[in-house]
């Protein structure tokens, strides 16, 4: 009988013990699922501030960027602390690559956006992938980042070479200049504008005469401009940006084409144009996901911009303000830094915004949006400063971009 007695009380013990493990176990577990709180939010603006792409970007997206936290502030009066940092990549993929791991870890930064540049785009988001942080493409456009390089971690904001070569080719060559000619940057991002671009010409009922190669920020183009020129060609499309883009419309005109051959930037900016001039670029299509002067939201915002950078801003400057304050929102809404809920609340969360129309989140994360077609107007047609823009056409953003069922991103299910 004591014997009975003891055995009982041992497992007492015992089935009180296990209660007690199994407790500690489940709020170890919990603890471990839990969201961390909001309590500081920490933004990195990882931009080109010295090289080729400082004017499309730099000081202005990290201007869009404190303009996007400053408005957020103001609307929704959240409970955590808003840090906002910002570093020059020059242009580097390992440069971009070493700031983004040292804000990680070591200053639990808990996004990154802005990345300009195809292969500093590319470099970052693999970090974003491998360090579960959030990484806002806002100012690179290869089709790749939401095709066979996409990372479940990484948005892709503004826009995309297909959206706006494409586009952009198809209109003039339907304004008649049939024959064509590429003068292509030699990296990523410039041959898919030309093979976008190539699309739209083949869209257009033309075709494509030949193509040459130049060297990421060049100097000279006389050599692949006479190319062009002697190919007979109607249309010559420029596969770069920034000043390679300046810089090979300008020494084109120098060689008289401007006159006989139309000049077309497959990716300009209203900052490119400004710097080109009405009488060099009148007549120019080109095609943009933003414009100040659309209405009176985006002039609003536009000046208030202009007032602090004495420029107008360009696309992916307004692309960063809106990829800015849709993640603070989705942050509040979650009250959670962490990405997982913050991207999925991104995802439901229709964008809307002063520079942005109601737009979405692909499956494949690209953002959705409207594209719109534009011609340079003539010195005589610009009634203020710039004041460079007529509105052509909008197109659609199911139009614009690839279909999803193209799409190679890992993230689309078949």
């Amino acid at each position: 009988m004591p014997f009975a007695k003891t055995l009982r009380g041992a497992v007492s013990c015992l089935a009180v013990a296990a209660a007690l493990s199994a407790a500690m176990s489940a709020a170890v577990t919990s603890a471990a699922g839990a969201e961390t709180p909001a309590k500081e939010v920490k933004i990195g603006v990882l931009t080109d501030m010295s090289s080729i792409y400082s004017d499309l970007v730099g000081p202005g997206s990290v201007l869009a960027a404190q303009m996007a936290i400053d408005d957020f502030i103001a609307a929704e009066k959240p409970g955590f602390k808003i840090s906002l940092l910002s570093a020059d990549h020059t242009s580097k993929a390992d440069v971009a690559s070493s700031i983004a791991r040292k804000w990680i870890d070591e200053q639990g930064v808990n996004v990154l956006t802005d990345v300009a540049g195809a292969s500093v785009t590319l470099a970052v988001s693999n970090i974003g992938a491998e360090k579960n942080r959030l990484v806002l493409a806002t100012a690179s456009g290869q089709n790749s980042l939401s095709s066979e390089d996409c990372k479940p971690t990484t948005l892709h904001w503004s826009y995309n070479t297909r959206a706006v070569a494409a586009t952009t080719a198809k209109a003039v060559t339907m304004d008649g200049a049939k024959n064509w000619y590429f003068v292509t940057a030699d990296y990523a991002g410039g041959r898919s504008l030309e093979e976008d671009a190539t699309k739209g010409v083949l869209a257009g009922g033309g075709k494509v005469l030949g193509s040459v190669k130049h060297p990421f920020n060049n100097n000279d183009f006389s050599s692949q401009i006479l190319m062009g020129q002697s190919s007979g060609a109607k249309a010559i499309g420029f596969g770069n940006s920034g000043p390679d883009t300046i810089n090979a419309v300008k020494q084109a005109n120098e060689y008289g084409l401007g006159s006989s051959v139309a000049l077309t930037p497959l990716l300009a900016m209203i900052t490119d144009i400004d710097a080109m001039g009405l009488d060099m670029a009148k007549g120019m299509y080109v095609t943009e996901s933003f414009y100040w002067d659309m209405n009176d939201q985006t002039r609003a915002w536009s000046k208030r911009f202009f007032d602090k950078r004495g420029k107008m801003p360009t696309m992916v400057q307004a692309g960063l303000y809106s990829a800015v304050n849709h993640y603070l929102k989705a942050v509040k809404a979650t009250n959670s830094t962490d990405t997982a809920p913050v991207l999925a609340a991104m995802k439901e969360m229709t964008i809307s915004d002063p520079v942005t129309k109601p737009s979405r989140l692909r499956a494949d994360n690209i953002v959705l949006r409207d594209m719109y077609l534009f011609k340079v107007k003539a010195p005589s047609e610009s009634k203020q400063p710039w004041d460079y823009y007529t509105l052509l056409k909008t197109i659609p953003g199911e139009e614009a971009f690839a279909p999803l069922s193209e799409s190679k991103c890992a993230l689309v299910k078949k």
